[in-house]
């Protein structure tokens, strides 16, 4: 290893330390890093270090007791993690050798992290500043380079990752063993896990599915009569019925008054009584962040949200065919108007089949997505200014590609505008209403079917209404009953969750809450989203019924036992919110640690003092001891299939592997 290292460049990942050193000409490779040109540049695998286990702060907490909680330690430990130990002792000693370190991880909290908790463990004291990455093509990079950052411009990155770090450990930490001890000691032998994200975000599920099993559907009939204007032309017109037999929504719940009003109008002359034509214009739909194209391409092609983020970061990384995708911006600054150009010849390049579609553009229209106000730490996801080969692609990185590519090129066609007419109409003295729709300019939904809005219930049966006027008499030719019936709220998906994870303020009904948290707070980031659920999953609180999130008898049990302020995703949400505000520097990292030590001390004492109110739970008798203490064994699952494990645990970590059949048993249920 050399003995001075003029720059050190600290990537998140061996691929990024590639591109990066290629730019810089670094071409000499060691195992653990390149170097050249007056430049070293070497690599993490994500967090080379992990949060210290609550035993290495003291003997006392290799046992789980409430005695010993809270643990709160006074000095936070990180350990190596067992298989980064060779690429961490060189990156240490690369920067004892260094004055200047470029941090060139992802450009967000945790990349910001995985590099600065480093430079801390280490002792660095040099200067430091930041490469701020949006893409990872070679004119990108070169950008990047040439406008690098001063490294106090993004410290407070680091101290937010540091409280996201800390307070899912206090939490983690203490309330796991908190619950999972009292349970034990009240009968119920089982693991309690508690975690800030996963457990709010589990009782979304289980709310929403206690919505659907205790929803009672209610019967409503609906009535169109069939009408003939003078040109012979037919059309539907919808019966609005009077608010002594129809519910809020408008929807007649008396069915022997639809019949009766479907036989007084049998025969009936109709006489228009207003005609109203309004021009609807709809903008092109915003470019993706990620959670918006986690849910496009759930709905589009089926993907899973973890599915999603790992295609579009290799769509990033090894293709370099699009920006940076763990963004939570759907805006796009303005100066990058003048790369607009290179990006849409770019794409015209990669797909010369995609021409008719950029034949239809206007290269000179800013849509609204280009909004400085609206700006984050990243701008949306959008191809970059360099082709690439959708040959090269699998099928699911050329359908991501794809959409993100057409949500782009949207955003320089016209609106789409339609006229919408909605006809009163007099029938035997009843209200009816007639609504039709004509498409005036196809605008972007020529090139684009995505990013519709839900339609409208009341839109109407007609594409197309006859030309009438008001006093215009028509004849109803039939008249048509339907039984219908309301419908409960659909089960999440994992395109849903995440919307809902995202937007968890809107879910908020706490009027003080509701005054704090901003539209925009949510559980979790775009980058662990689609991690929670796939945890959720694994740890088999969810399961997976075709596209469908239901909850299983262990999630909704522990959102059972658990008390509401421990599972409410209000207060998740407000602590995204202030990690947020540590982010942006208005926080500081000690203020909110002490809220979160003061909240999990509430919370334990809350546990000593009142216990758990534990359901009526079946469980089969243990049918097997222990073999290291003797103590009953249950039969439990995880990930890799079913296991029986001790009913001492922490205790004693025992486990014994299920048989065969037993466990093929298990996989298919």
């Amino acid at each position: 290893m050399a003995d001075y290292v003029e720059t050190l460049y600290i990537c998140e990942k061996h691929s990024q330390a590639q591109d990066i050193a290629r730019i810089l000409l670094a071409k000499n490779r060691t195992k653990h890093y390149l170097s050249g040109s007056g430049v070293t540049v070497t690599w993490c695998f994500g967090h080379l270090l992990e949060m210290a286990p609550p035993d290495r702060y003291g003997e006392q907490y290799k046992r789980w007791s409430l005695d010993t909680l809270p643990i709160i330690p006074g000095e936070w430990r990180l350990d190596v993690r067992s298989k980064a130990k060779a690429q961490y002792k060189a990156i240490q000693d690369l920067l004892t050798k260094t004055n200047h370190v470029i941090v060139a991880t992802d450009a967000d909290r945790e990349g910001e992290t995985i590099a600065r908790e480093l430079l801390e463990r280490c002792r660095y004291r040099g200067a430091v500043s930041r490469l701020w990455l949006s893409a990872l093509d070679d004119a990108s990079i070169r950008k990047a380079l040439a406008n690098l950052k001063a490294g106090d411009e993004t410290v407070s990155l680091y101290h937010a990752g540091l409280g996201r770090a800390r307070a899912d450990w206090l939490v983690g930490m203490n309330l796991t063993r908190a619950y999972t001890v009292v349970a034990r000691s009240q009968g119920y032998d089982r693991l309690l896990p508690v975690g800030r994200v996963q457990t709010p975000t589990l009782r979304l599920v289980v709310d929403r599915d206690r919505r659907i099993e205790s929803f009672k559907p209610v019967a409503y009939w609906d009535l169109a009569a069939e009408l003939a204007a003078r040109a012979g032309s037919r059309f539907r017109a919808r019966w609005q019925p009077p608010g002594s037999v129809c519910d809020e929504p408008g929807r007649c719940l008396d069915e022997q008054a639809a019949r009766r009003m479907a036989q007084r109008v049998a025969g009936a002359t109709a006489r228009i009584t207003h005609v109203e034509t309004t021009r609807e214009r709809l903008a092109p739909p915003l470019p993706f962040d990620l959670g918006a194209l986690q849910q496009e391409a759930g709905q589009q092609a089926d993907m899973g949200a973890q599915e999603v983020l790992d295609t579009v970061q290799s769509l990033y990384e090894a293709h370099k065919a699009v920006t940076y995708p763990r963004t939570d911006c759907r805006y796009l600054p303005v100066s990058m108007l003048a790369e607009a150009g290179s990006v849409l010849d770019a794409i015209m390049q990669s797909d010369p089949a995609f021409a008719p579609a950029l034949a239809q553009i206007d290269r000179a229209r800013q849509s609204k997505a280009w909004n400085d106000e609206k700006l984050t730490a990243h701008h949306a996801i959008i191809p970059t200014a360099k082709p690439c080969d959708s040959r090269r692609m699998s099928a699911a990185e050329r359908r991501l590609y794809e959409l993100i590519r057409t949500r782009y090129v949207v955003q320089f066609c016209p609106d789409h505008e339609a006229d919408r007419t909605v006809l009163s109409i007099d029938i035997a003295n009843a209200a009816f209403r007639a609504t039709g729709k004509i498409v005036v300019v196809a605008g972007w939904k020529a090139v684009s079917r995505s990013g519709e809005p839900e339609p409208d219930r009341n839109a109407g049966d007609n594409a197309r209404l006859p030309a009438v006027r008001k006093g215009d008499a028509c004849q109803v030719v039939g008249a048509e009953i339907q039984a219908k019936q309301t419908r409960p709220p659909p089960h999440y998906t994992e395109g849903t969750l995440i919307a809902a994870m995202k937007n968890a303020a809107s879910l908020v009904t706490d009027e003080r809450l509701k005054k704090v948290l901003r539209e925009t707070a949510g559980l979790g980031t775009e980058a662990t989203r689609a991690g929670i659920i796939k945890t959720l999953i694994e740890r088999g609180f969810l399961a997976k019924r075709r596209k469908q999130l239901v909850v299983t008898e262990a999630g909704r049990t522990l959102i059972t036992l658990l008390p509401k302020s421990i599972t409410n995703p209000e207060t998740t949400a407000l602590w995204e919110q202030a990690l947020d505000e540590i982010g942006a520097g208005r926080l500081a990292l000690d203020a909110f640690l002490a809220r979160q030590t003061e909240w999990v001390c509430a919370a334990l004492n809350q546990v000593r003092k009142q216990g758990l109110s534990l359901p009526t739970i079946k469980e089969t008798a243990p049918q097997k001891a222990c073999p290291e203490c003797g103590q009953p064994m249950r039969e439990r699952q995880s990930r890799h299939g079913a296991f029986w494990g001790c009913t001492g645990y922490p205790a004693c970590q025992a486990t014994v592997q299920a048989d065969r059949k037993r466990r093929r048993k298990a996989a298919s249920e």
